[in-house]
């Protein structure tokens, strides 16, 4: 099931973070990836990057949580987003969250 992060205005520079913690037991995060579904297919989506409108401006992780900095964004689009983490331990969890892109005013 795809999570929900906070809509965002396309003019925001905003941080989104996936606590990983209930899923590492005492292991940590040893990387991670970040898609983007462009397309019709889930593709990586880099620093410096911008698909379909959104920007990706960085993106760093602690031993548990994993945080991704968005800029830009069309207007009225929704983002379907995975963070593919791999643990110390060498497991591999996706998580897919959605992100509205919404003028505020």
């Amino acid at each position: 099931m795809a999570l929900k992060w906070q809509d965002k205005d396309p003019d925001d520079q905003l941080d989104y973070s996936i606590d990983w913690e209930a899923q590492l037991g005492t292991n940590t995060i040893g990387s991670v990836t970040w898609k983007i579904l462009t397309n019709g297919a889930f593709a990586t989506f880099t620093q410096g990057t911008i698909v379909d409108g959104l920007q990706h401006v960085s993106n760093t992780n602690t031993n548990t949580v994993a945080t991704l900095i968005l800029g830009l964004g069309t207007n009225f689009s929704t983002y379907n987003i995975i963070c593919r983490m791999t643990a110390s331990d060498n497991t591999i969890i996706e998580q897919e969250v959605r992100l509205r892109v919404v003028e505020k005013n």
